[in-house]
């Protein structure tokens, strides 16, 4: 499907903030305002902008992040925020969709999109370490299996799926598997990709 030009949308501010030179903090972000839906039109804004969505669907999408196509996504998702963050010198863009509040306040993470960019991935291999390291796994326990994203080499697990793209840029998609199928966890990995590669 396509993005359509007759969606409202807001633009949530990104924020990023490095902590001890390492480990990023993340703060909400902070919606701007309504556009109108003439507005909502026009070019998308950097990368590190994104979309809100008014009405959560399949359809609540925002076409790119980081230079990523998002081709697919599952039925039932919430409303997206971006993030950008910095982890042992790799940035990560990070697109999250949630749904809620709950009658109780809480919300519930349904999908994450991340571009991974830094000089540490040099190959599937080094993406794997640094994964393994970052996520907080054990590298003997952590089960992985060789997966091929639309022509990348990968990984996946239960409900997650991280693939080398080039020389300091891979992806990770995650998929909270309590509520949407494996396939739509390939799937939307899948569409998940440079948008020069489409």
């Amino acid at each position: 499907m396509s993005c359509s030009s007759s969606w409202s949308a807001v633009r949530p501010a990104t924020r990023r903030i490095v902590i001890g030179g390492a480990l990023t903090a993340l703060a909400a972000p902070a919606v701007l305002g309504m556009l109108p839906t003439a507005a909502a039109a026009a070019p998308a804004p950097a990368a590190t902008s994104g979309l809100h969505r008014t009405s959560p669907s399949t359809q609540q999408r925002a076409c790119t992040l980081d230079g990523f196509a998002i081709d697919h996504l599952p039925g039932g998702i919430g409303s997206p925020s971006d993030f950008e963050f910095e982890w042992e010198d790799v940035v990560f863009h990070s697109r999250v969709w949630e749904t809620g509040p709950d009658p109780e306040g809480a919300t519930k993470v349904d999908l994450t999109v991340k571009t991974i960019r830094g000089e540490k991935v040099i190959d599937l291999e080094t993406l794997r370490t640094f994964l393994t390291e970052y996520h907080e796994k054990d590298p003997e326990s952590w089960e992985l299996t060789a997966v091929d994203v639309a022509g990348y080499g990968g990984y996946r697990t239960d409900d997650q799926v991280f693939f080398f793209i080039s020389p300091g840029l891979a992806a990770e998609v995650s998929l909270d598997r309590e509520r949407f199928s494996e396939e739509d966890l390939l799937t939307t990995a899948m569409g998940f990709h440079p948008e020069d590669s489409a």
